[in-house]
């Protein structure tokens, strides 16, 4: 079939535009893509900010202050090494502990950062930084609960925040507790005053606040060392996980971790594996994850 000459011109200026136009970008720099990529590395939600998810009330890991302002160690460490990645702007949300996964998987959040501690069933949903704490279990109640060690827990309601660590430990080790799941730590500790729950099971370092915020007791203390706390990152965001990991290792590297290890939990046993390397004389102590 004869194409009319009409049509051949105007088919070869459509051409020779599209090809001028390749031209313009190549000379610019690339295209918009490699641009955008340049741009935003680490393919955050906002060009410059990392969003994060965390948990209002998990001391000294992550909590909000006075002027609901969110702190404690795990959001210093985060601060820092965002900063060590170029990023300064970060914006703490808080969330149910069960929540935050999801959120970070769906693109709701840059990453996830409230001790949570690494599981291979969790690295189903998302990514994970390397680890920057291991840590121990308390079961915490009343002095007058007659709860004195684990075997106490028979017939008695144990509180559980809900998709922690605690909860599919106890669903593993204490078949015969009642469990009784709870969004936050804080609705179960006023569970445990109330007597609507006979004792609570969390980490460590958070137990410690709340004995002596309301008087409670230790009635065991469980090493659980299988699964250090790191920063959840979205499977698609691999840069961004690089970035935090060199961060992490420079800040481990260079004392600061040690630094606020020191400020959040004094007197707790310093876990050597976290230490600059000229300190890691002997067999790393653990502290506590979520």
């Amino acid at each position: 079939m004869r194409i009319p000459i009409s049509r051949t011109f105007r088919f070869g200026a459509v051409a020779a535009s599209a090809t001028l136009a390749m031209s313009l970008l190549s000379a610019c720099g690339g295209a918009p893509a490699s641009s955008s990529t340049q741009e935003n590395p680490y393919g955050l939600i906002e060009k410059g900010t990392v969003r994060v998810a965390s948990v209002g009330d998990l001391k000294p890991y992550t909590f909000a202050d006075a002027q609901g302002n969110f702190t404690g160690f795990d959001v210093e460490l985060f601060k820092d090494v965002a900063h060590r990645a170029g990023v300064d702007k970060v914006v703490f949300t808080g969330q149910d502990f069960s929540a935050i996964l999801p959120a970070v998987a769906n693109g709701q959040f840059d990453a996830g950062v409230a001790a949570i501690g690494i599981t291979d069933k969790r690295k189903e949903t998302v990514d994970f930084s390397n680890g920057y704490l291991a840590g121990y279990l308390t079961v915490i109640t009343t002095k007058a609960s007659g709860i004195k060690d684990v075997d106490g827990l028979n017939g008695k309601r144990l509180g559980v925040v809900q998709g922690t660590l605690q909860e599919a430990y106890a669903v593993k080790n204490f078949p015969s507790a009642n469990l009784v799941r709870f969004p936050d730590n804080n609705s179960a500790i006023a569970a445990v005053n109330s007597g609507s729950a006979d004792a609570h099971f969390l980490d460590y370092e958070s137990a410690k606040a709340y004995e002596k915020q309301h008087g409670l007791v230790s009635a065991a203390d469980i090493p659980s060392f299988d699964a250090p706390a790191g920063f959840a990152v979205a499977k698609d965001k691999p840069a961004l996980k690089e970035a935090l990991n060199k961060g992490l290792a420079d800040a481990m590297e260079d004392g600061t971790w040690k630094k606020l290890y020191q400020k959040w939990f004094p007197g707790s046993p310093m876990p050597e594996q976290y230490l600059p390397k000229a300190e890691q004389t002997a067999t790393p102590a653990p502290t506590a994850s979520k």
